[in-house]
This record gives C-alpha cells, structure tokens and sequence, in this order.
C-alpha cells in the first residue's frame, strides 16, 4: 500500500523490450534504495511496481503487458521522471490517502489553467471511471494523492496542485494531450459499485 505522498522523482536510466516484458531501470533519489530489495514494492508514476534487482539508489522493475496496455508506463524513454513512493509501513504518517497502485487506466490532460502561486490541470478520466469520480473525493494521479475540484458534465474533472507538490512531482511538468496514470479511491470504488448492484436487483438501474 501507498499513502500518495510522493516521495520524489525518479530518472529512466535504462528500457529493454522483450517479448511481452519490458525492462526498467530508475535512479531513484538519493538515499531512497536505502532497506529496498529485490521483491519490494515501489509506487512508479502510481504503478506498483516490484523490485528485481536494487544496486544501491538504482533499480529495475519488469513491466508485463498488462500494465503497458493499461498505463502510461510504456511511453517512458531514458532520462524521462517519474513520481516514485516506497511502500507504506506500520506506523507510517497517512498524510494523503490509502493507494494500491493499482491504475484503472489513464486519464488525458485537457487543460492547464496556471494563476500566480498554484496550477489546475483539467483531466478527462476513461469511460470506466467516470461513476467513480466526484467534487472533493480522493484521486490518485500519477501516484499523487489528490482532491477532485469541480466535475463537469462531460465527466471531466480538475485538481489544484500547490507550490510543494509542483516542486517534488512531475505534475506541473504535464502538457496538454499527456495521459497519466489515474487510480479511483477505493473505498468511493466498493459504495458506488455496491449501489449499483442494489438498484440493479431491485429494477431502478
């Protein structure tokens, strides 16, 4: 599990593809391979990822075709950044919500509308999302956990990124037409399909 409380960015130093597997190799940031080894999981641009082989702050992760096919993982090149997060302990401050890592698919930016100390990005989720997205509900964006500002009725929906979250994550380098990796709350995930259920056994849905 991860708290979406990005610990800082990593740096694609290596890809090989292979048949149905492609090879990743991160430097992560400094002193953040301290206690990973192989088998460990690790939260990559809010993919979890397992560790195969950790050589001090590098490490390489195997990515099947899966999760090439359902995130943005396979886009990536060499010297490209990703959010990166070391797995939750006991014990650990939640500062953000419960994440599993587990993205639902990708979400497409739409729009960027910078002000003076903050910056709202405006995302279109995939179709399969959209019942799951709602004003002031938790989202994981590319491992940030966030807050959904306003939803529109196209589905659309926007988040507010402060000064610190621009500063350690990749968030703010994000242009128009970029997807990213977008995980629903799990728990808003069970209430709203749950409901559906309800309403569909007794006829309403």
């Amino acid at each position: 599990m991860f708290t979406g409380i990005v610990q800082g960015r990593a740096t694609v130093t290596a890809v090989e593809d292979l048949a149905g597997l492609r090879r990743l190799w991160l430097a992560l940031p400094p002193g953040r391979g301290a206690g990973l080894v192989p088998g460990a999981s690790v939260s990559v641009a809010g993919v979890c990822l397992t560790a195969v082989e950790v050589e001090g702050d590098a490490a390489r992760f195997d990515l099947i075709d899966e999760t090439l096919r359902r995130t943005s993982l396979g886009a990536l090149g060499v010297g490209d950044p990703v959010n990166v997060e070391r797995a939750a302990r006991f014990g650990d401050e939640i500062g953000g919500h419960l994440l599993s890592g587990h993205v639902l698919g990708c979400a497409q930016l739409v729009e960027r509308l910078p002000s003076a100390h903050n910056l709202e990005l405006r995302l279109a989720p995939p179709a399969e999302a959209r019942r799951f997205v709602m004003s002031k509900g938790y989202i994981g964006i590319d491992g940030c956990s966030l807050t959904i500002g306003a939803v529109q009725t196209d589905g659309s929906f926007s988040v507010h990124l402060i000064p610190e979250t621009l500063r350690l994550t990749t968030l703010g380098d994000k242009r128009v037409g970029d997807a990213l990796n977008l995980e629903v709350d799990a728990l808003t995930q069970a209430v709203v399909e749950r409901a559906e259920q309800l309403l569909a056994a007794r006829g309403l849905l």
